[in-house]
């Protein structure tokens, strides 16, 4: 599959790149320890649907909700314990970027290049702070780029065996991982290495992937592939907003001067004389771009082809003279730091709502606060999504607190959607609340149970929402943020009676409400 090279494999920087992966570990750490915002809204649904797991039948793919189930068993419920699996994802990402740029030929200074481009780029920084399958995806795809590298190098059997190891691990974290199965397989009916799909090894390494993400696939199965409802509402409220020109300019934004070095590094692996033996890598890295960018994915999803992309373009520097070489090295160092020190609040949740909605407006990053419906927030929105959700908790607390025992003993909680419900279920135990069901998104799947429902306390849900399916609504609060996203913004609080059917029976009529 691969003509082998004598040339003996760079050192890896060992000091410099351990210590850029621990400063990102500690980092995100500490921000976790000392960050004036809450937990995020998709966290709030990740760790309750830890609670609910069922393996082998979620409406999406489960591994963050046994992570989610991990986290809390072996460190707890703090911020600083949910986060810390991401926290050494993100340290990890630091390290791949580095052996990839070795396993391409460069050396300490373009290691060290690689490494920090993706310490400092706002994408892997917000993904690392976070609980979400952001970041794992990220490195599942990065690594499975690094196996397909030394793949491309060694042709060594064990390399397609990882390779299906990572996309296994892909797709039990996110379906967009169909996405690297295209990239990889245009590079390798795109270059000689076609000639491998004669062999049994690329289908052995298909089957490992589907084997270990056979859940998420059975899952779909069972539940009648909800995925497609979820992709159709994706496409109406979000993806329609998204255009090629929008698309590419999120991914300037994104990389900032860094761009350079991924933009070097798409042509030196498609296109350099020196780089032949990885033209299947750039042809993968083209292809999963241009299919996400072609079916209007969001522009994050591209993140992952971005280490190897830097590393690429670190190794490409090599190209120039020693002089050109150094300058280069320096400028581009000097921009990626500058760049990755004045975003770094658009990276990591550190500066309060109140400066950091000025900040935002003074950087001019309108992208970074429009929602994902279109809405020009006023904080970037993962950051509108880290606010008031104990303060929902204490509203409905203070309701549910108030009802006459009678009325208690067959009262549920219900939420419109899963950050209210996950707000419940996360707070809600130090509030003396009960678990919470919720009529949207995965939650509805969960059901009621045997819950009572004879008195339903709810969140989010409007008078219409529930029109002629109880004799009494009466709403008896509003919770409201200003720093929030709009749907969270003066919400009401209900007490619903005297349902005209039992919860059991109403459940699927509130299918479809988001």
């Amino acid at each position: 599959m691969v003509g082998r090279s004598n040339t003996p494999e760079p050192l890896l920087a060992r000091k410099a790149v351990y210590g850029l992966a621990a400063l990102s570990f500690v980092g995100h750490v500490a921000t976790a320890l000392v960050t004036p915002y809450s937990i995020h809204r998709d966290e709030l649904l990740y760790l309750a649907m830890g609670k609910y797991l069922a393996f082998w039948r979620m409406d999406f793919p489960p591994l963050i909700a046994l992570l989610a189930n991990s986290t809390r068993w072996l460190f707890g419920d703090s911020l600083a314990a949910i986060r810390l699996l991401p926290a050494v994802a993100g340290a990890l990402l630091v390290i791949l970027s580095a052996l990839m740029a070795r396993e391409l030929g460069g050396k300490g200074r373009a290691q060290v290049l690689t490494s920090l481009a993706v310490l400092l780029n706002p994408l892997f920084l917000r993904a690392g702070a976070l609980f979400q399958p952001t970041v794992f995806d990220q490195l599942w795809w990065t690594g499975g780029l690094y196996c397909f590298l030394r793949l491309l190098k060694s042709d060594h059997a064990k390399w397609w065996i990882l390779l299906g190891v990572a996309g296994g691990f892909g797709l039990l974290t996110k379906f967009s991982i169909a996405f690297f199965g295209i990239g990889v397989l245009a590079g390798i009916l795109l270059t000689h290495h076609r000639n491998s799909l004669l062999t049994p090894r690329p289908y052995v390494a298909m089957a490992i992937a589907l084997t270990i993400g056979s859940p998420s696939i059975i899952g779909q199965i069972q539940l009648d592939f909800p995925v497609l409802a979820q992709l159709q509402v994706l496409q109406e409220v979000q993806l329609s907003r998204v255009t090629p020109i929008s698309f590419l300019f999120v991914q300037l934004l994104v990389l900032g001067p860094a761009v350079i070095l991924a933009g070097l590094g798409i042509w030196w692996l498609i296109w350099a004389r020196a780089a032949r033996q990885f033209r299947a890598i750039g042809w993968a890295c083209l292809t999963s771009f241009v299919a996400v960018l072609a079916l209007q994915g969001k522009p994050y999803y591209v993140g992952p082809l971005y280490p190897i992309l830097l590393a690429a373009g670190a190794v490409a520097i090599g190209m120039f003279d020693h002089k050109v070489q150094r300058i280069a090295g320096i400028v581009l160092m000097t921009l990626i730091l500058a760049y990755g020190v004045v975003t770094l609040p658009l990276g990591l949740p550190i500066v309060p709502p109140e400066p950091m909605a000025r900040y935002s407006v003074a950087l001019g990053a309108s992208e970074a606060r429009t929602s994902n419906t279109g809405e020009v927030l006023s904080l970037p929105q993962d950051y509108a999504d880290m606010v008031e959700w104990e303060d929902q908790v204490s509203l409905v607390a203070r309701v549910y607190h108030t009802l006459p025992a009678d009325k208690k003993a067959k009262a549920v909680i219900m939420a419109r959607n899963y950050g209210e419900a996950g707000a419940i279920d996360f707070f809600g135990p130090r509030h003396g609340l009960p678990r919470a069901v919720c009529v949207s998104g995965s939650y509805w799947f969960f059901g009621p149970g045997q819950l009572p429902g004879e008195v339903v306390v709810s969140i989010g849900l409007r008078p219409d929402d529930v029109q002629g399916l109880f004799r009494s609504v009466e709403i008896v609060g509003h919770a409201d943020n200003r720093w929030t996203v709009p749907e969270e913004r003066n919400i009401p609080v209900m007490v619903c009676e005297s349902p005209r059917q039992s919860l059991q029976e109403l459940w699927p009529r509130f299918k479809g409400i988001n």
